[in-house]
This record gives structure tokens, sequence and C-alpha cells, in this order.
């Protein structure tokens, strides 16, 4: 088992420079001076050379690039020289001293995703901090919808095969498959918050938490939460039903069902008690990656209603072209992901030794 771990441990962290290494030059060919992104079109030359002096932006791609995996790694090294690009800065790190030798020094720190650009005074890391976990509750509402919504109704699916109420779910969990995400959010905000919003009293855009009418404190507003996450949870929810269907056919082929069936037990507890918990396997298999999928997927869905999370955050950066909010959101999401599926692959080594093997 502990080899597991270390395989699946060498595999994320190869994955996790991989994914830094295409991020970094993906964005960093882009067209454009990230100096005059920062400063503006109305500075001087002399700001601006000085402003590539301060960020290491006039230093060649290949240096630049060793500097921001030294950045991003919790052991990093720094030059005791403060005019030096490479000083480590309190201000932008926060770490520890191990050892110095000679003209540097070696530090345990958290990793920095540098500043942002038309937010010099904020750290990319704090703007991450307080987006998170809004894209997190709401990727978490839209699995819970997803799932609870979707075993009901992939067991009825099943229950009832080649039945109109089989056929006519098939076909809205299809839709439900090839609807994107843009559309359907645009139609729900329009329809639900306002041609129906009377009835509903839902609104058309909003937080988790607002200010109130006298601008005095934060409330908690959960009904906001309830189109966005209807609408990101379509997909899973439509792959779920899918899924539970198909397994739970499957299932009721097998000789213990049978056996079941055969001893006079009602089919609620043959669901219950036998089949379902059989069943769930692929479901928890697709729902997992689909939990790390949303993260990017709320993207959309966040700024269409406007959620204040890290898919909203996104899109504003990329209008601003804030490039390091961008990259370290980018970065954020996939690390996420891959920590989810090596999560999911050593429960199942825990679960399955044959995986082990």
């Amino acid at each position: 088992m502990i080899k597991l771990i270390l395989q699946k441990a060498a595999y994320a962290l190869l994955t996790v420079f991989g994914v830094i290494t295409v991020i970094f030059f993906l964005f960093n060919v882009l067209p454009g001076d990230p100096a005059q992104m920062m400063l503006g079109q109305n500075e001087s030359e002399a700001q601006l050379q000085k402003q590539r002096e301060k960020y290491g932006f006039d230093k060649p791609i290949s240096q630049q690039y060793l500097y921001y995996l030294n950045d991003l790694s919790i052991l990093s090294w720094h030059s005791k020289d403060q005019e030096d690009f490479t000083y480590f800065d309190s201000e932008k790190y926060t770490g520890q001293e191990l050892f110095s030798i000679g003209t540097g020094k070696l530090y345990l720190k958290y990793p920095y995703l540098r500043q942002s650009f038309q937010r010099q005074d904020q750290k990319v890391s704090e703007i991450i901090g307080q987006t998170l976990p809004n894209t997190a509750i709401l990727a978490i509402s839209a699995i819970g919808i997803a799932l609870l919504i979707g075993i009901f109704l992939g067991v009825i699916s099943a229950l009832q095969k080649d039945t109109w109420l089989d056929k006519s779910i098939q076909v809205l969990s299809t839709f439900g498959m090839s609807l994107p995400s843009f559309f359907s959010a645009i139609l729900a905000a329009w329809l639900f918050g306002f041609v129906l919003q009377e009835y509903t009293n839902l609104n058309m855009t909003g937080n988790l938490y607002e200010l109130d009418d006298f601008g005095e404190e934060m409330n908690l507003k959960l009904k906001n939460l309830i189109l966005p996450a209807l609408v990101l949870g379509i997909r899973p929810l439509a792959v779920v039903v899918q899924l539970m269907r198909s397994s739970l056919l499957e299932v009721f082929q097998q000789d213990y069902i049978r056996t079941a069936q055969a001893k006079g037990l009602s089919t609620y507890k043959i669901v219950t008690k036998h089949a379902l918990k059989n069943a769930l396997n692929p479901v928890i298999t697709a729902i997992s990656g689909w939990f790390a999928s949303m993260l990017a997927g709320a993207v959309f869905v966040e700024y269409i209603f406007g959620w204040n999370g890290l898919g909203k955050e996104i899109v504003d950066a990329l209008n601003t072209l804030d490039l390091p909010i961008i990259m370290g959101s980018v970065l954020t999401i996939a690390i996420i992901f891959i920590l989810i599926n090596i999560f999911v692959d050593i429960i199942y080594g825990i679960l399955d030794p044959r995986i082990r093997t």
C-alpha cells in the first residue's frame, strides 16, 4: 500500500510540474508587455524599465521560468542581496530560513503565486483564497443535487425499463448532457430570475453573502445558490442517471438478486438492501471526476449569475489581461483536479487488492 501511495505521489509531482511548465510558457508567449499591463499606457519608458527589472521581465524567458519554479516551490533559493530580483522579500514570501551558503539562503515557504497586475497590493493567493471557497460551495451543492436526483431517476428508469417513463427520463438525460452550461445558465436566469421572479423569489444574479440595505453587515443569501447550483448540476445529473440505470440493470442480472427474488423479498428491499450499494461504484467513480471538472466548468455559470467565485475571477482577469491571476487560478484548479484523482485511486487501492498489484 505504501508503494502505491509513493507511486501516486510521484505521478502527481510529475503531472504538476508538467502543468506548471505548460501554463508558464502558454501565457508568457502572448503578445504584449507585462510591465505595461501593470502600469498602463501613459507611463514613461524609464518607469516601464524599472518595473521590468523589479519583476524580472527583462530576463531571458528560460531564466524567468526558473524564477517562477522557485516562487512556486516550498523549498526555494534566494539571494542575500536586497538589490537582487531573487531577494527574499517578506512582503512577497511567507516562510522560514533553513540555512545559508555563500550569497544565498534556502527557505521553507508557502508557494508564491505572485501579485495581481491590476491589484498590485494584493497577492494572487489571497484573491484565490477569497473566491475558491465560494466555488467549492457551488460545486458541492451541484454534485449533491446531481446525486440525489440522478440516483432516484436512474433507479426509476431501471425499474421501469422500456416503458414510456424510462424513455422520457433517457431523453431528458441525453438533452441535459448536450446542453451547454452558458446557454442553460442564461435561460435559467432569465426564466426563473426575471419572468417568474414573482413566484420563485429568485434573483438573476447574486452572491452567497450580500450587504444589507444599510450597507452595514453581510447577510447569508442561500437562495442565490439555488439557480447556479441547479444549472451546474444538470450535466453530472444526466450522467448519473445514465450510469445508475445501466449499472442497476447489470446488477439485476446477478445470481444473488435472483436468489433474493426467489425468497419473496419486495422490490424495495432488493434495491435498497442488495442492488443499490453494488450499482453505486461506477457512479462514485464518475462523480469524483466531475467534482474536479466543475471547478473549471463553473466559469460561465459564475459569470452569468454574478457568483463571486474563482470562475468569475478568471473571466474578469481575462478581460483585464491580469496574467498572474489567470495563471494562479488555472494552476490551482489543475492541482485540485490531480489531487482528487490521486485520492480516488488510493481509496480504490485500499478497497480493491487487485489494483494494488
